[in-house]
């Protein structure tokens, strides 16, 4: 790999910590100023509403410009999400600022690697870059539990107690998201020394209505596409039932185990280092000609999941985390680089994530407002566990039956 590709990482890794801990960070904020339950799932919802909305056109500004540039930018964004956090900007509002520029963000960070590298090696890039981002989820989870537990927040604040200054740092989660805005400026600093590379697939035109036509375009050309069709399909519902099973974990956790916020936070990180040790696995024996054969395993992960309502004990229920992750990240890796090189192909590296996250974030909001739904009904965790886990089966298992026998290499 080239240097340059180091760097890309390096960007990746500090934005997504960051992002994980603001997650962490903003749920303890509502629970501090005692936010109704169904409100942490509205608060992700607030996030990915930016993926939605801006999908015509954070595809065309990711090609209009280096795309290092537009990490840059995207990650000062995201910086003034935190800010205005801090400020005491209602925390529904500020996160979905800092979703604003991850919308902005995403494009270019996966555009990058079909700029910059050749399609044998896209799997192993992608492997790379999964690997980093769940590397960045679990320290992200740990340090989130961390920082918003009481005992470790309480000896911290008493560094911001500086003579004649006021920080306006007197809580847990204030002391969480100001750290996060360091993590913040420290990715944006590696952005900056991102290669600049040609640019591929400048948009024809800046013009807003030209852009959601040529969104559309895209949308329909991508999902016609048979191997575009299958690994949106599934990048897209692993991505819903993951986010909301973030959430269902801490709940879980709550009353299966009798965790605290900061210790069902910690707990979380096990799913991502499943998803790590799938994607090496994936990287080392899954082709991107031979991709859409992992299908299965995607079945496996929903039946896995609704083995969680048995779980009472802690190791137990690590061994069933790390078994959901790695299970996912086997079969969401290859699936995303083929997606990535079809994408490429048709109508260039933005645009194609731009749809991808279009379709993936829509997923993530009718998942999460079914979650919020059936908390404000006051549905019990384990019914809510059995219904996203027959959910993500299902589906699954309807995907592997159009597509099991689609796979055409020549085309890849």
């Amino acid at each position: 790999m080239k240097r340059g590709f180091y760097t890309i990482l390096a960007a990746q890794f500090f934005s997504a910590l960051a992002d994980n801990v603001l997650l962490f960070a903003a749920i303890a904020l509502l629970k501090l100023v005692s936010a109704p339950d169904w409100h942490t799932p509205l608060l992700q919802e607030s996030f990915v509403i930016s993926y939605i909305i801006l999908a015509p056109f954070v595809g065309a500004f990711s090609d209009s410009l280096p795309k290092g540039r537009v990490m840059f930018i995207s990650n000062a964004i995201k910086l003034g999400g935190c800010f205005a956090m801090l400020f005491g900007v209602n925390p529904l509002l500020a996160y979905g600022l800092a979703g604003f520029g991850a919308a902005a963000y995403s494009p270019a960070k996966y555009g990058i690697l079909t700029e910059f590298l050749p399609p044998e090696k896209l799997v192993l890039a992608n492997s790379w870059m999964e690997g980093l981002t769940v590397l960045a989820i679990i320290l992200g989870a740990v340090l989130g539990g961390v920082l918003i537990s009481p005992h470790i927040a309480g000896v911290m604040l008493q560094w911001c107690d500086v003579p004649l200054i006021e920080t306006g740092i007197d809580t847990a989660p204030e002391l969480a998201i100001a750290i996060v805005a360091g993590i913040y400026l420290l990715a944006g600093l590696f952005n900056l020394y991102i290669p600049a590379l040609p640019i591929d697939h400048k948009p024809l035109s800046k013009d807003p209505s030209f852009l959601v036509k040529e969104f559309a375009h895209c949308f329909k050309l991508l999902w016609k596409d048979p191997l575009g069709q299958v690994s949106l399909g599934v990048t897209t519902l692993f991505w819903g039932t993951g986010a909301t099973l973030r959430l269902i974990v801490l709940a879980w956790a709550a009353a299966a185990l009798h965790y605290d916020i900061g210790q069902a936070a910690k707990l979380t990180a096990w799913v991502a280092v499943g998803i790590a040790i799938g994607s090496i696995l994936a990287a080392r024996y899954v082709k991107l000609g031979h991709a859409v054969n992992v299908l299965p395993v995607g079945v496996g992960m929903g039946v896995v999941v609704l083995l969680m309502p048995l779980v009472t004990t802690t190791p137990v229920a690590i061994v069933l985390l790390i078994t959901i992750g790695a299970m996912g990240g086997f079969f969401v890796v290859p699936m995303n680089a083929l997606l990535q090189h079809r994408g490429h192909l048709l109508m260039g590296a933005g645009s194609s994530i731009a749809v991808q996250n279009f379709n993936e974030n829509l997923s993530i909001f009718v998942m999460l407002a079914l979650y919020a739904a059936m908390e404000k009904m006051d549905f019990g965790i384990n019914t809510i566990i059995i219904v996203f886990g027959i959910l993500l089966s299902g589906i699954m298992a309807a995907l592997y039956q159009k597509h099991g026998h689609d796979q055409d290499t020549g085309k890849i």
